[in-house]
């Protein structure tokens, strides 16, 4: 390239235009007193004025900024108890049990049952609050669950048997409705997967 070329020298630029200060201020105008610069930075108007805000200039907004305090004017009681009610949201609270809507005792503060409020119904409909009121507990072995009082049933054997007597039971009962033992008749199959699950549940429960 021949920078010396006379195509070089006819090259000709347009001037740059002056800047109009006008143009500058194309929105929101800094709101620092005497400010005619831009407001592109918004800066809290503070408390009681929540969701307010000034809109300052980038300069202005710096010196705003290292000034601000919320907690200006307050006592250091009132800014323990903002901070305080701040955990919740500054909603109220109560005391369980305490609060508008909250359950009560039938019988007084030491009765047995707790009557809550069921505005739509979910337990009435599923019953829950006849059988809490009704349903005796179950008698029979201490610590026996539903689920252990089946398996206890599976292999006919009274809920008090100990575990020597389950193991025996439990030999027995495989024996008997094993399919090897019924001529590979494979519809003891069921039977003996019942027996199976019902020892591993009292194993598991230590009843066996």
């Amino acid at each position: 390239m021949n920078l010396n070329s006379r195509i070089f020298d006819r090259i000709r630029t347009r001037p740059k235009r002056a800047e109009d200060p006008r143009a500058r201020v194309d929105g929101p105008t800094c709101e620092h007193p005497g400010c005619k610069e831009r407001g592109d930075h918004r800066a809290p108007k503070g408390r009681g004025n929540e969701g307010q805000y000034w809109r300052f200039c980038l300069e202005h907004v710096r010196v705003y900024n290292q000034s601000y305090n919320y907690f200006a004017g307050m006592t250091d009681d009132a800014i323990a108890r903002y901070q305080k009610d701040a955990v919740v949201g500054h909603r109220p609270t109560w005391n369980m049990g305490t609060g508008p809507g909250a359950g009560q005792r039938k019988g007084g503060d030491h009765g047995a049952e707790y009557v809550y409020d069921d505005p739509l119904g979910v337990f009435r409909a599923a019953g829950f609050a006849a059988r809490a009121a009704t349903e005796a507990p179950a008698p029979g072995r201490p610590g026996v669950g539903p689920v252990a009082r089946r398996a206890f049933e599976v292999l006919g054997l009274e809920e008090t048997a100990d575990t020597v007597t389950v193991k025996a039971r439990y030999k027995q009962l495989v024996k008997q409705v094993h399919p090897d033992a019924n001529g590979g008749d494979r519809s003891y199959e069921d039977r003996l997967r019942e027996v199976i699950n019902a020892y591993n549940t009292l194993k598991a429960g230590g009843f066996a």
